[in-house]
């Protein structure tokens, strides 16, 4: 994998010297090779550089071609990136246009606060509904053009301060800046320490004050963002982290703001414009979910053949999209495609290859295994459940092992029941196991020599076009970065000490060193490949060892641990979308911490409205479904894995201490995969080097409440695109495939939002018809596709437990 190749050398003062035409073109050539040489050693094992292109570097080092040389030189490196994907989204040039402007800062705050209370607001109701970045990126266009219909392009002085309200047209750079405030803010849809502070606040019947609130939510923003900046020479500098969701982003700024028509010749003969295709399929895709949105539901999971048979255990099991394996994947509904593994149009092929087989070998061949010979008592449970459960069948009930001062009470977890899970979520606990352990080992092996290299290159690397025109653009020295990171690091042991949170400071340290270690290797897997791997099972684990009967702890530890490293690479995103869009990075450093603690401001004031304005609010009957589910599945973790903790469930006898293995497969199987890789012969070296254990580990991460069935339809339309449609009609991938994504998600997105006011708030009843009611009353929609039923006052299991 490459990041970087050459360094500029400091100028120096030298004598001119007379040297011939031949010996400039014999040191230019010497230059190029070597070039290449340094290029072909840190892509060889790079999955998302076309192998043709690595084999004419290849065929000219081996001829010794000087002509040839400079020529691929020129074009891979000189002149473009080195990858298709990106020469076809972003521009290789750059132009002088105003970004920090009155007018971005002001639309960017408006959108920013109320795409975050919205969003905080509505994550207490059940169903809820959020405002995503691309909503925020289509609304911001047209109102970007009203502002220029609003004020003149005239400039202002007031004290000697000049100012102009409209420096021009609106922009994409000024766009740019925009979208990325409102990533920063609400990204990750709302503020995850609320949940954390709800969870307190409500069933724990602790309230520490606004203080502790302020510091908590900006201390989890913010020292995120130290991280992304200090990881930024490996994450957003080099061209090989090339984000695939950026290039969506970019081929939208560009679609919205450059009405030209395509190229036919580059395009497979297709000359509509790239806006105006947007058009068409934005508006089909916004008028096709009014259908398995409200009209036809049963499109959503369209599992015929449990209709077929909706009372029978095996059928449902095997074909339900919910509870079941899904085999025969089949959906006209982009929310089930896209709604929890994103977009199948923008990951690289490999990548959903990779992902799709560890959904084959373990979330289906494996699984079947285990759950069909009743392992683990499978025969109580459906196949899949993000639900525990007691030893009745019955989804646990937490409060049975509780004290009336909500500690937990082992006596009553003895008389109880000890806990189990279904199938494919005590897998998904292994292979969290197995893609954290396994992450580390292959980024040390595949990268290991790149991140050394750009520890010693800094900013002075230069592996593409667009490294170097943003050198022109004074940096956002590390010293920013390090200033906030240690400040927000000395505010989070405020925080964890200054309240009696059980949270001791030792135990912070231990937290923080989580997403010191695994946010640049989780960061490189999702830059190159567009799936992030969670920690939140990994910080429940260490947590849960560490302080048992802690729940508070176990939040916040979760919360800073996981949280953290997940805010940097929304952080890291947002900086390579400013490097490919040629925004200064001064304008993004102020935009995006502007935004974080703006945002998380009025979260908390709207979380303290809300708790303290709607009556009975959290409670499971609350007439308008302010029933806070985020915040109570936080509570009911934090019992689980913070009171009754993984010991009881991993270690020694317990009933899953098997799943400890997969830390060491985890660790192994990535050494293997490498050997291979080095020693593939050509015929098979594109195949190895696409291998990626994280991926197979934990590219299914989402599993539960994601299932088999929405990653294969997932997997399904990602093939189709990333392969089949990629190799038959290039151009038009090329042209069209990211547009496409954002189009797709952007109608999805309006349409949900039309549909969840105008009918969902106002109560309004489905179209009563077999599409919408009949098809959900089947034994995997219901939860009931389960081989053996308990007798009334009779358990299973065993009669001990740890």
């Amino acid at each position: 994998m490459g990041f970087s190749f050459r360094k500029r050398g400091a100028t120096e003062e030298i004598s001119p010297v007379s040297i011939s035409s031949d010996e400039v073109a014999d040191a230019t050539g010497a230059e190029a090779l070597d070039t290449l040489k340094h290029f072909e050693e840190q892509h060889k094992l790079d999955p998302n550089l076309p192998i043709q292109e690595l084999n004419d570097v290849d065929a000219v080092l081996a001829t010794g071609n000087v002509e040839k040389g400079v020529e691929i030189e020129t074009t891979l490196v000189e002149e473009d990136s080195p990858y298709p994907e990106v020469r076809a989204a972003v521009r290789n040039y750059d132009v002088d246009l105003p970004a920090n402007t009155i007018r971005a800062w002001v639309i960017g705050l408006i959108l920013c606060t109320v795409g975050s209370a919205v969003n905080m607001l509505f994550s207490l109701k059940n169903p809820t509904i959020q405002i995503t970045t691309y909503v925020i990126q289509l609304v911001s266009y047209p109102i970007g053009l009203g502002w220029d219909l609003i004020f003149p392009d005239r400039q202002f002085s007031i004290a000697g301060v000049k100012f102009n309200f409209k420096p021009g047209k609106f922009n994409f750079k000024e766009h740019v800046v925009i979208v990325v405030m409102s990533n920063a803010a609400y990204g990750g849809g709302f503020l995850y320490a609320t949940d954390v502070l709800i969870a307190q606040q409500v069933f724990y019947k602790q309230h520490f004050g606004w203080g502790f609130q302020l510091l908590f939510a900006i201390t989890t923003l913010c020292t995120g963002y130290g991280l992304a900046g200090l990881g930024r020479r490996f994450l957003v500098w080099p061209a090989a982290m090339i984000w695939p969701s950026d290039l969506v982003n970019a081929s939208l700024f560009y679609a919205l703001h450059d009405h030209s028509a395509t190229d036919p010749s580059q395009a497979n003969g297709w000359k509509v414009s790239r806006y105006r295709w947007f058009l068409y399929v934005f508006c089909g895709g916004f008028v096709w979910y009014w259908f398995p949105g409200w009209i036809f539901q049963g499109l959503s999971y369209f599992t015929f053949i449990c209709w077929a048979a909706p009372k029978n255990v095996v059928i449902n099991k095997l074909f339900g999209g919910l509870h079941g394996y899904g085999l025969l994947p089949a959906t006209l509904d982009w929310t089930v495609i896209s709604g929890y593994a994103l977009s199948p149009l923008i990951p690289p092929f490999y990548a959903v290859a990779n992902t799709v087989a560890g959904v084959i070998i373990f979330f289906i061949v494996l699984s079947m295994g285990l759950h069909f010979s009743g392992h683990w008592y499978a025969d109580y449970f459906v196949v899949q459940s993000s639900s525990a459960f007691d030893n009745t069948g019955a989804v646990y009930d937490v409060s049975k092992i509780l004290n009336s001062d909500l500690t937990f009470d082992e006596e009553k977890y003895h008389s109880y029941s000890p806990l189990f899970l279904s199938t494919q979520f005590a897998i998904t606990y292994g292979l969290s196991f197995a893609a954290v352990a396994a992450v580390i080992v292959h980024v040390a092996l595949y990268h290991g020599k790149q991140i050394i290299s750009q520890l010693k290159l800094a900013r002075k690397q230069s592996d593409d076009i667009h490294m170097k025109l943003m050198q022109k653009y004074r940096d956002a020295e590390d010293w920013w970065y390090l200033a906030l990171f240690a400040i927000m690091i000395g505010l989070s042991f405020a925080v964890c000490t200054a309240w009696p949170t059980g949270f001791p400071a030792w135990a912070y340290v231990v937290c923080i060193l989580i997403p010191l270690v695994w946010t640049i290797p989780i960061g490189i897997i999702q830059a190159i490949a567009n799936i992030q791997l969670g920690l939140n099972v990994v910080t429940e684990f260490i947590i849960g060892y560490m302080l048992p009967g802690h729940p508070l702890a176990m939040m916040m530890f979760k919360n800073y641990g996981y949280i953290c490293m997940s805010q940097a690479l929304y952080f890291s995103q947002d900086l390579k979308l400013g490097h490919y869009m040629k925004v200064p990075p001064r304008l993004m450093f102020w935009s995006q911490l502007v935004a974080s603690v703006w945002s998380a401001i009025v979260q908390i004031a709207v979380m303290n409205w809300a708790l303290g304005t709607i009556p009975n609010i959290c409670a499971d009957d609350q007439v308008d479904s302010y029933t806070c589910p985020n915040g109570r599945v936080f509570y009911t973790a934090s019992i689980i894995w913070g009171a009754i903790g993984p010991r009881r469930m991993f270690s020694g006898d317990a009933l899953y201490a098997s799943l400890q293995w997969f830390w060491l497969v985890g660790a192994i199987t990535p050494v293997i995969t490498w050997f291979v890789a080095r020693r593939a012969p050509k015929s098979m070296f594109g195949f190895a080097r696409s291998i990626n254990m994280p991926l197979i580990f934990g590219g299914s991460g989402l599993i539960p409440p994601a299932t088999s069935y929405t990653y294969l339809c997932w997997g399904a339309v990602g093939m189709l695109f990333n392969y089949y449609i990629k190799r038959r009609w290039n151009g038009w991938w090329l042209q069209y495939n990211y547009i496409t994504s954002a189009a797709l998600d952007c109608g999805l997105a309006i349409s949900t939002i039309i549909i969840f006011f105008t009918l969902y708030l106002t109560s309004a009843q489905l179209p009563k018809w077999y599409g919408n009611y009949d098809v959900f009353d089947t034994l995997d929609q219901t939860g009931m596709a389960i081989k053996s039923f308990v007798a009334e006052g009779e358990t299973f299991g065993p009669t001990t437990w740890p």
